[in-house]
């Protein structure tokens, strides 16, 4: 029997420093994603790009992304959550500046630029992910939703320094080098703390890892596959569609129709900041139908309703597609063994919400309206519902520790 060296458990204040570097992670995620979104504006226009060449333009970062998240669980177990993050964060910063190179020269180098963009945020995304999974196992308390939340406020820095750079009309390659550079440096740094991805066994000996692809036969894993996707297609239906559906559908300003996915948004920020404490004390799957049954009835009085009831629907809406997505992650991450293959897997599954779902509206809505086929979203909450069993923790057994 081959020996393995023991590994003491953390500190309590090793664990709070790999809390906070998540945070970091996440954070600055959120920023450099939203820095590059706040100027595509401004890169149409440099580059004279209409509505269809833009469309595919951005279809570089997606299948960047797609490339990345199935392959993430094989990297994430070969050099771990913490070298992933960092190598991924260095890659996105030089992904950065491609783009801002692109943005000058021309599409072709744009598109390398996205889609390596795509392919770091996509593996960084698994990554940090699974370090939230490790540093909420040690605290012994729900912190997976607040991770994503800090996501969502590095999406808002990041979005109001970008319009500053445009009211100062700082150029784009000087504004996506500065963001580059800002994060090659504090996320790496940041990365340094975290903490191994697996646990040890009762002996303190390091548990062995599992094969990635295995998880894709996992009817567990699928299962919570489908209730991420479920959840990850609500939240970017309402990101691609809510207002566009309130000013073509209710008739409301372009202003109204900002203002009504800004009260979506932050309907969602504090739910997850604020929703840990909920699944703390009643737990994950009665949470999450609760949930999934408030984003049915938003969207329900959002569809059906007035504009005044459609923006109390979106405030429900946004509240309710809140806690599916991080709580899928921590489920997918129980077993710290097989965290990083299921992880993957689950991400994998959710992203193509965000991939399928806007042209899925956008057919329906030629048929239907726009606002009549968010009535879709509606349904796939409800298979959400009846496979939510699937986040409940597996019961450990001793056997399961051998």
């Amino acid at each position: 029997m081959t020996s393995t060296a023991v590994r003491p458990a953390p500190t309590p204040g090793q664990v709070t420093a790999a809390m906070r570097a998540t945070y970091a992670a996440f954070i600055g995620a959120g920023f450099a994603f939203a820095s590059w979104a706040s100027r595509i504006p401004q890169v149409r226009d440099r580059l004279d790009l209409d509505p269809g060449a833009l469309g595919l333009v951005l279809l570089a970062l997606a299948a960047g992304s797609v490339v990345a998240l199935p392959l993430s669980g094989v990297l994430i177990g070969r050099i771990g959550s913490r070298r992933t993050v960092a190598v991924m964060a260095l890659l996105l910063s030089a992904a950065l500046g491609v783009i801002a190179v692109g943005t000058v020269t021309g599409v072709a180098v744009l598109v390398a630029g996205l889609f390596v963009m795509g392919l770091s945020n996509g593996a960084w995304d698994v990554a940090m992910n699974v370090q939230g999974a490790v540093v909420e196992r040690h605290l012994g308390r729900v912190i997976m939703s607040r991770l994503h939340a800090g996501f969502s406020l590095g999406t808002v820095v990041g979005a109001l320094i970008g319009a500053a750079m445009v009211a100062l009309e700082v150029p784009v390659p000087a504004h996506l080098a500065a963001v580059a550079v800002l994060v090659a440096v504090v996320v790496p740094l940041a990365a340094r703390a975290f903490l191994p991805d697996v646990d040890t066994d009762a002996d303190g000996v390091p548990t062995e890892r599992a094969s990635a692809l295995a998880a894709w036969r996992e009817p567990r894993t699928l299962l919570i596959g489908v209730v991420v996707l479920a959840f990850s297609f609500a939240e970017g239906t309402a990101n691609d569609w809510l207002a566009v559906a309130l000013i073509d559908g209710h008739g409301t300003s372009p202003t109204v129709g900002t203002l009504g996915f800004a009260l979506f948004l932050t309907a969602m920020t504090l739910a997850r900041w604020f929703g840990g404490a909920l699944l703390d004390r009643h737990g994950r799957v009665p949470v999450v139908r609760l949930l999934a049954g408030l984003a049915v009835v938003g969207l329900l009085l959002f569809v059906f309703g007035s504009p005044p009831v459609a923006f109390l629907g979106a405030l429900l809406w946004g509240a309710g597609a809140s806690l599916g997505f991080p709580t899928g992650m921590s489920a997918a991450a129980d077993d710290p063994a097989r965290a990083a293959a299921r992880v993957s897997v689950v991400a994998s599954i959710g992203y193509c919400a965000f991939l399928a779902g806007p042209p899925l509206i956008g057919l329906l809505g030629q048929q239907v309206t726009v606002l009549r086929a968010l009535v879709v979203v509606a349904v796939l909450l409800g298979v959400a519902v009846l496979v939510a069993d699937s986040l409940r923790p597996p019961v450990r057994t001793p056997a399961d520790r051998v």
